[in-house]
Parts: C-alpha cells; structure tokens; sequence
C-alpha cells in the first residue's frame, strides 16, 4: 500500500490526464449506438464496390421519404369529409316563419284563407331546401368537387358537396320562389324573413373527419415488399438504383435497430472501446509530440477534452432527434473556438479527431466527414483575427458557402443531376451558419470556467490605458517606454515565424512590471545623474534586479492577470547573468571565488517561440539604448553578439525556434532597430 502511495505521489500529474483521458473515452462510448454499424458504404446512381450481398435474414422494403410524402399527400387530397344532418332545424324554422305570417303587421290585411296558403308554400319550401340540405363552411382538406360524407342518424351516405345549399345559394332560390307573388304587398317582408332565419343543417364534423384523415395515414404502409432470408441483394458492379437502394436502406436499418446477444453486445462495445481509444490516443500522442506545455496543463487537457465530448453529445442528440437536422448543427464552432486558445494546428488535428468519432455515429459517414472536414479547415484558416467581430462573421459566411459548395459537389456525383438536390438542406446549413456565432459567447464562457486566454481578453489586456499600464507609466516611465518598443520588435518578430503576434506584444507589455516597486534602481528611470546602486554591494544590486521579476509575478497576480501573460515575466531572462555586477564583482574581487548563482536569474528558460523572441527583444532593445552613434554596423553587430551569446548558455533549448527562426528574427530586429534610431544608407562621397 506505502509503495502504491509512493507511485501516485510521484505520478499524480501522469494519473490525472489518464484518469481525464479515460472519463472522455467512457462518456463517448456511452453515447454510440447500442446495435452494430453496417459495415457497407453506399451512394445512389453509382456502382456496387463490394462482393455479391445476400439478405443474412427476412426482412421488409422500407418506402423512402419522397414516396411516403406522395402517398400521404394523396391520402390529404381524397380524404372524405364527415357532416352531420340535423333533421330539427327544418320544424325551427318551419314553426316561427308559420308565427311570423299569422302576427306581422304586413299580413295584417290578407285573409285566414289566403294566409293558410302562404304558409302552406312556405313549408314545402322550406323542406325542399332543408331536405337538399344548407351545408356550412367546409373543411380546409376536402376539395369541393369531390363527395362527401353526411350522416343521418345511423346511416351515412354519399353527397355530392355540389348538390348541397349553401346561404347564399338558398337565398336565390327564395328570391326565384317569390316571383310567383310579385303582385302581393307582403312578399317583400316574407323573403326578407326567409332569408333571415336561414340555418345550416348540414354541419361540417371537424373532428370525425380528422380522425378518418389521421386513420387513413397511419394505414399507410412503410414497407413495399419483402427480402428473404438467402436471397440476393445486390451484386457486384451493378449500379445502385432507386429500388436498390432503398433495399440496402432497409437493410442497414435492419441490421442497426435488430436485438444482439449479450456476447454479441459485449464486441460491438469493445470495438467501439477499441475505435474511439485509437482516436484519443492518437489525440495525446499528438499533442505529447508537438504540443507538450498543453498536457503541462491539465485546465488545457480537460478543455480539449470537454469540447470533444460536447460535440459528441450535441451529434448524438441531434441523431436520436431527427437525422435530418444533422447539417444545421454548428460542428465548425469547435476549430473556432479551439483557435481562440490553441494554435492552427492543434486546433484542426482535434476537429480532424473529433469529427472522425462523430462519423461513427451518423449515417453517411463520408459524406458528413467531408463536409465537415471542409468548413474546420475554412474555418480555421479564415479567422485569423478573432478578437475583430467583423472577421468572424466574414469566417460564418465562407463556412456556409463551403457547405453550399461541397454539398453541391457531393449531391450532383450521388444524384446524377441537380433535379434531386434538396432545398432544405441549404437552409440547415445556413441555420448552422447562425449558430455558429454562438463561438463568441462561447468562447468567453470557456475563458472563465478553465482560466484560458483567448485572443479577445489579450486586446484587452493590451490596451495601454489599462490601470496596470498606466500605473507603469506613472512610476517608471523609462520601463514603461522600453516595453513599448520591446512590445513593438517581438510582434514584429513572431508574426515574420508564424507565432502569436498579439499575445507576444501583451507579455512584452507587462515583463517588467516588477521595476514599478523600486524604479530607480533600474537605468531607463534614472533622470537625475544619481544612481542608488553606488550605495549598495554588488551582490545587493544583482538581488534588486533580479527581484524585478519576482515582483513582477506577484503584481501580475494580484492584478489576475492570466498565466499566459505571467509566463512572459518568469522566462524574459531565462538563467541568464546580471553580466554588468557580475563582471564589477570580479573585477574587485579577483582573488574570490564568485557565485554565479547569486548573480543569475532564476529561471525558467523560454519555453515557446513567443516567450523566447521576447528575451531577445528585451536584451537587443536594452543593449541598443547604450550604444553612442549607432550605425547600421554597430546595430547588426549588437544584435548578433546578444542572440549568440543566449543561444551559447542555451537559452532555447526548451523553445519550439529553429536556427531559422532566428536569422528571421536578427534580420528583423536589425531592421527595426534602424528605424527605431532613424538612420540613414550612407553613400559614398
């Protein structure tokens, strides 16, 4: 037990990102398909690539979408309507308009007899009318040529809808019935009331008939055939047609929703164990490789890790929701958010990793990796900037017309034409296209709950109006200018290498905010001609330097500034010497054996490319400020003499910079240093 203590002790930091490692792999599995991944990939109008296929069991012919649309568009157009005949309304209005001709003034004159008579025609209007049948509003499915169907009491029968009254065209006949009494002073009165009291008696059974609808479309067939167990399917070299295909549809459907054994169960999880282990391994083999500070990390390790398992969570969501809306989810947010925090590299090899784990959950694997593939790739290349808004919103509109385009690509080999392309699919990919500028929130959330530093947060940082900065230039206003031109030269350098030009100029910005506590003890702060040095020891001298940049750490702390940016303060003198005390100290003291240690910084060496072209910035841009009628000469052998000599006590061993980099690097420096002391090409007289 001591021993296995001992070993977790020793091997904490290794354990974790196992431990992390091992948790993304576990959540990811959970999440796969329970059945088996048919192991045939196929496209319509093109050939058959493998060996003859034979149905390994009995199983139906699934109708694909389109014909399912037909057929219940069809059932839509013929489904009958339902109404229902109300026999009473007939004796209602009968009985008041048989009231009306024996009590309203405009009979008032016209005899018992003549009265009788009226009524009497009245009511054999009224049953023609109402025994036709007055029919509503009819429904918004039910085409008014067609019949329908009217139930009187327990019978239903057959009606043509044209047969039937409605208002308007019962109110004609009243007015062609009333011609036979235009010399008779009460018909105006008495079809002004007929047409008053008309009613429907045919009323249309919204519910009835939406029940027979919805019964008519669930007596749709999915299927349109069968496949027995032995029979051929396909066989190589033939060309995968419309029936064809929808009989390896149904297959890989089959195949995929069919009951496994526990033993059968218990391989397919292995293998997707297996699968999705090889891609994280590959993952950390990678980043171990080519980028070991991020597995320093473990904030960086878990980043990477959750963002894999998220858009793992939201491909399976969208799976089990509805395969359809697969293009509309914003698979490309993850290289943008990525690139915030992570170089290009990094960032397309995780989305390479991760989208590669998400094709073994969807249908058309290769389609959905291609398109993926493509818009990670324009995604990453395009957004440069990210902290400028209008960039990632020019970056959304080249993903989405890389969609378009591959789309479009893919559909014309599948199809054979573009008649078969569907329109839907590019506003999913459009709507993906929306989601995806959630990266900006999302990125900022990110930035909080893992302590990262994105591009965003380093503009701020590098705003000289920042308290920091100002405070800087308030206290040591030589230091603060020297960070400036430092901050100048490194941008100017790590952009020439292919590194990251903004977070080198914020580190270059804050690398000596430690001078802020003792100002005056450091030369660019010195106005007066009165140095405090001449007081102290040589030893006490080279402490209150070299103390600048613990000092620095603390206030870069205290003020919660991101350890990115806290980096740049450990590493801008990496070992190096406090060369000037050092060589007073030994020329005062040459019979004494010297402590280097006591006159060197503490370390870390530079350990990125950035952190390294800012100890050379810091030196060469110090050292040019002592030079007395610099010249182009003096300034390149300056800078040549400073950068060898830190390349002598290695310096960069643990920086990701080639000696290429470095003659880059001289050669720019050179330059700007030039410019910074406004010379001019002497020409010869």
């Amino acid at each position: 037990m001591k021993k296995f203590l001992e070993f977790v002790r020793h091997n904490h930091a290794i354990l974790y990102k196992a431990f992390l490692f091992a948790t993304a792999l576990a959540l990811i599995v959970a999440l796969f398909p329970t059945g088996g991944k048919f192991k045939f990939e196929f496209d319509k109008n093109k050939p058959w690539q493998h060996e003859d296929l034979i149905s390994p069991f009995d199983y139906a012919i699934k109708k694909s979408k389109k014909e399912l649309d037909s057929e219940e568009q069809q059932v839509r157009q013929n489904a009958e309507a339902f109404y229902i005949f109300n026999d009473e309304v007939y004796g209602k209005v009968n009985t008041e308009l048989k009231q009306y001709i024996q009590t309203d003034s405009v009979f008032a004159n016209v005899d018992s007899i003549k009265k009788a008579n009226v009524s009497a025609e009245v009511e054999e209007l009224l049953k023609e009318i109402y025994n036709r049948g007055v029919v509503s509003s009819v429904g918004n499915s039910v085409d008014k040529s067609a019949y329908i169907l009217v139930a009187k009491g327990t019978t239903v029968e057959a009606v043509e809808f044209d047969d039937l009254f409605t208002i308007p065209l019962a109110a004609k006949y009243i007015d062609f019935w009333a011609k036979d009494f235009d010399n008779e002073s009460f018909i105006g009165g008495l079809v002004k009331e007929l047409k008053s009291k008309l009613a429907f008696n045919v009323i249309y059974d919204e519910a009835k008939t939406s029940k027979n609808l919805e019964q008519a479309l669930e007596d749709i067939s999915p299927n349109k055939g069968m496949v027995r167990q032995g029979e051929g399917i396909i066989s190589k070299g033939d060309i995968i047609d419309d029936f064809r295909y929808q009989k390896l549809v149904s297959l890989r459907a089959k195949y995929e929703e069919q009951q496994w054994s526990d033993s059968n169960y218990n391989w397919i999880l292995f293998g997707q164990i297996v699968l999705v282990g090889l891609n994280l391994l590959i993952l950390f083999l990678f980043i171990q490789q080519y980028r070991p500070l991020v597995l320093e990390g473990n904030s960086q390790t878990l980043f990477i890790l959750v963002n894999i398992v998220l858009i793992v969570v939201l491909a399976s969501f969208v799976q089990k929701l509805n395969p359809e809306y697969l293009y509309i989810a914003p698979f490309a947010i993850l290289p943008l958010v990525l690139r915030a925090f992570f170089d290009t590299r990094l960032a397309l090899f995780v989305h390479l990793i991760t989208i590669t784990i998400v094709s073994f959950l969807v249908p058309n694997a290769f389609e959905f990796f291609f398109l993926q593939l493509m818009a990670g790739i324009v995604s990453i290349i395009t957004v440069v900037d990210l902290y400028k808004r209008s960039h990632l919103f020019i970056s959304v509109a080249k993903i989405v017309f890389t969609y378009f385009i591959a789309y479009f690509g893919i559909a014309i080999i599948q199809q054979g034409s573009f008649t078969e392309l569907e329109p839907q699919n590019f506003l999913l990919f459009a709507g993906s296209g929306v989601l995806t500028l959630f990266a900006y929130p999302l990125i900022y959330a990110f930035e909080k709950t893992f302590g990262l530093v994105s591009d965003v947060s380093l503009l701020e940082l590098s705003d000289t109006n920042n308290k920091l900065l100002r405070e800087l230039g308030e206290k040591a206003p030589g230091t603060f200018q020297h960070s400036l031109q430092v901050a100048n030269l490194a941008e100017t350098a790590v952009a020439e290498i292919g590194g990251n030009a903004l977070l080198v100029r914020t580190g270059a910005l804050y690398h000596d905010i430690g001078k802020m506590e003792t100002p005056l003890y450091f030369i660019e702060n010195q106005t007066t001609g009165l140095n405090p040095h001449d007081e102290l020891s040589f030893e006490e001298s080279a402490q209150i330097i070299i103390n600048h940049v613990k000092r620095g750490i603390d206030i870069a702390k205290k003020n919660n500034l991101p350890d990115r940016v806290i980096d740049f303060i450990r590493t801008h003198h990496g070992t190096s010497t406090v060369h000037y005390f050092y060589r007073q100290y030994m020329k005062n003291f040459p019979d004494e054996i010297v402590d280097k240690e006591a006159f060197s910084y503490p370390g870390p060496k530079p350990f990125s490319k950035e952190t390294a072209v800012l100890m050379m910035a810091d030196s060469v841009e110090a050292a040019s400020r002592s030079l007395k009628d610099p010249n182009a000469e003096k300034i390149g052998t300056l800078v040549e003499n400073i950068i060898n000599s830190q390349i002598e006590e290695k310096q960069f061993i643990n920086a990701d910079i080639t000696m290429r980099d470095i003659t880059l690097i001289k050669k720019m420096f050179i330059k700007k240093l030039i410019n910074i002391h406004h010379l001019r090409i002497e020409y010869p007289e």
